[in-house]
């Protein structure tokens, strides 16, 4: 279990963990092999939280606080100076409350008619009322200027992470201790918004307490310490308090996460098959069953270690009040202090100790937010460091050619590289393929193409039919995303309307309908969008209002529209079509072939060997070297080639014994689907 301990117990972290692994449900360690934890930020933190002290606290609230001051400054400057001026004026007013009380006691305990005392009172109780109300138009005014700066300091950070995040070389996302950083920042987007919040709640109390001690030191030097003498056992028994509730939060965190795990898969419609006709939803029941039992002991035990906590806690505060109020009697008995001064104390201490305990759970949670923002500006400056540059030099005018030349390339971490000197031409008005086993270099290679990923070694020219190149470490990269259009075989299925998941293709371009039907249309899904309950406002995922399920082919379709309307004269599709049927899958590479015809480079990644006897070239990729090349008339006259066996492998599925009786055309040509049937 996550430890309740305070830091003052010094169990050996063996015992710890034995401790822990004894909480595991059964059910917990046959499905998930132990508690089910992430491997994100709040997870790191638990242990800073669980420790945390007063005395932490306190050290880290001005740079929490000059961190709330900085954001709210760079976004929002009259806002923060509204707040500012806000939570001053409320302490003033606070004090200047204390000050009306001690005079309206004053007078009430002076010696005279009762009619003459509250005669004189009157005054006072105006200054009262007037305080009342000036404290309440200084809070109104606070929670306005609150309300708009809040939001505006969540987005600017928000924008700040996700702007910074969204440049960030690829190849630095594959190293994981670079990406963990990079996630870790997400949590702190909203943190910075709750911070300004508690903020303002922790400069109203502190200001409050500041005006309250020094109007209890102006009255009589006793009084303050006494303050501090019952404040601290409070304190002390708040921080205990925040702590314990953090780490049983903790504790239902854990159990929670496996079992909403549990539960979501009994309403996947994915998972309708198993959960019915295997049992598994009466495996996943029962093991949800067992694991809320382990939750409700957990809460159990915490309960009663929290209620022990607390009468310690209380004991100690009342034991420092009785001895305060003691003194207290004792000077109002021995004539050292006056009777209203000592009323003035009483309101003022019990106030102030009610505010200490809020202070102290503000502070807590002020202090969480700060580590997730932090994380969050970690991240950010992280992301400047392994940033895409901004700028470069130009791309040539009129780009035909992407020349690769003896490149290498090595993920982070990777015994071997991913490719090994490999050099291939790419040219716009032909298609390229890239064929081989899996994990041969082919994708590896498009994203180098796509300048998504640098060379470890040798270059990557963008040349143009008249001698001009730029390499690619030194070209404007945001030129070379404009000029590549992306068909990934994992391409992202937005949540989204199906206009807006062929629009998205060219997201820094307003919408053109016409175009984005054009595009649906060339991709054979035009129809299909149209006839939809909502048509093109359909949202093309289950699960919301006007929402539509697609399937595998005809979400590719989608995609591929989607590529269409980018329309970038160099365009990389990875396995376009492994999820079409035969004749949808002719007419996606017929498509392909007339935008090659129309002057776009198309490179085409795929295992469908039949579509790339009509590529220009064919570069087979074996354990990521350029093993062949050629045409596929070139590649299947070498006897034993790669090529060949893959292309005989495939034919010979149909019972194709001789590949030389398939049906692959060695020119682009407008066939019917009969005409072109694929191995």
């Amino acid at each position: 279990m996550l430890t309740t301990a305070g830091p003052g117990r010094n169990r050996p972290q063996n015992a710890k963990a034995a401790s822990a692994e004894a909480t595991i449900s059964r059910a917990e360690r046959e499905l998930y092999g132990g508690r089910l934890r992430h491997d994100q930020s709040f997870v790191r933190h638990e242990g800073p939280l669980t420790r945390l002290s007063f005395g932490h606290m306190a050290a880290a609230l001005p740079r929490m606080m000059a961190m709330v001051l900085r954001s709210g400054r760079q976004t929002d400057r009259r806002a923060l100076a509204g707040v500012v001026l806000a939570q001053l004026g409320q302490g003033l007013t606070a004090a200047w409350g204390l000050v009306a009380v001690n005079a309206v006691l004053t007078r009430l305990f002076a010696d005279g008619p009762t009619v003459d005392k509250l005669r004189g009172a009157v005054p006072s109780l105006a200054a009262l009322a007037v305080t009342a109300v000036g404290t309440a138009l200084l809070s109104a005014w606070s929670t306005a200027m609150s309300g708009r700066l809040e939001p505006q300091v969540e987005r600017a950070v928000s924008a700040r992470y996700y702007a910074a995040v969204t440049r960030v070389e690829v190849e630095a996302t594959e190293r994981p201790e670079i990406q963990r950083v990079l996630e870790a920042g997400k949590f702190g987007t909203d943190s910075a918004r709750s911070m300004l919040r508690l903020s303002v709640g922790v400069g109203n109390v502190l200001i409050g307490m500041a005006a309250a001690a020094a109007v209890l030191a102006s009255l009589h030097w006793v009084l303050l310490p006494m303050l501090l003498a019952i404040a601290l056992p409070k304190g002390w028994g708040a921080v205990r308090s925040a702590r314990r509730d953090y780490v049983s939060r903790l504790n239902w965190v854990d159990h929670r996460r496996a079992i909403a795990s549990l539960l979501a898969y009994l309403t996947r419609p994915h998972a309708a098959g198993e959960i019915r006709v295997h049992a598994a939803g009466a495996k996943l029941l029962s093991s949800y069953e067992e694991m809320s039992r382990q939750t409700e002991a957990e809460q159990r035990r915490l309960a009663r270690a929290q209620a022990s906590t607390d009468l310690v806690a209380g004991a100690f505060a009342g034991l420092a009040s009785l001895a305060c109020y003691g003194v207290l009697w004792w000077l109002l008995a021995a004539g050292g202090l006056p009777l209203a001064v000592g009323g003035t104390a009483v309101i003022a201490i019990r106030t102030s100790t009610a505010r200490l305990t809020s202070l102290v759970q503000q502070v807590n949670r002020l202090y969480e937010e700060l580590l997730f923002l932090t994380d969050t500006e970690s991240a950010i400056e992280l992301s400047a460091e392994h940033a895409i540059p901004s700028s470069g030099t130009p791309l040539p005018v009129g780009v035909d050619r992407v020349r690769v030349e003896d490149v290498s390339f090595t993920y982070p971490g990777a015994d071997s590289p991913a490719l090994k000197r490999v050099s291939l031409s790419v040219r716009r008005g032909e298609v390229t393929a890239l064929v081989g086993a899996n994990g041969s270099g082919k994708t590896t290679l498009t994203k180098l193409l796509a300048g998504l990923l640098l060379p470890t070694e040798g270059n990557i020219w963008w040349e143009d039919g008249n001698g001009g190149r730029v390499e690619l470490r030194e070209a404007d990269r945001d030129q070379i995303f404009a000029s590549v259009g992306l068909l990934a075989q994992d391409f992202p299925r937005w949540e989204m309307t199906a206009a807006a998941n062929v629009a998205i293709g060219a997201g820094d371009r307003v919408r053109d309908m016409g175009r984005v039907k054009d595009a649906a249309r060339a991709a054979n899904v035009l129809t299909l969008v149209e006839n939809l309950p909502h048509g093109w406002n359909s949202i093309v995922f289950k699960g919301y209002e006007r929402g539509v399920q697609l399937s595998g082919g005809q979400w590719q379709k989608l995609g591929t529209a989607r590529s269409l309307y980018r329309a970038a004269p160099f365009l990389l599709v990875d396995e376009p079509t492994s999820a079409l049927d035969p004749h949808a899958e002719i007419a996606a590479f017929k498509g392909l072939w007339s935008l090659a015809e129309e002057g776009h480079a198309i490179v085409l990644v795929t295992h469908r060997l039949a579509a790339t006897a009509n590529a220009d070239r064919i570069y087979v990729l074996d354990q990521g070297r350029v093993a062949e090349e050629g045409t596929h008339d070139e590649l299947m006259a070498r006897q034993d080639g790669l090529y060949q066996g893959m292309f005989t492998a495939q034919a010979a599925q149909f019972g194709l014994a001789n590949p030389s009786d398939a049906p692959v055309p060695t020119a682009r040509r407008s066939s019917s689907p009969t005409q072109e049937a694929t191995p």
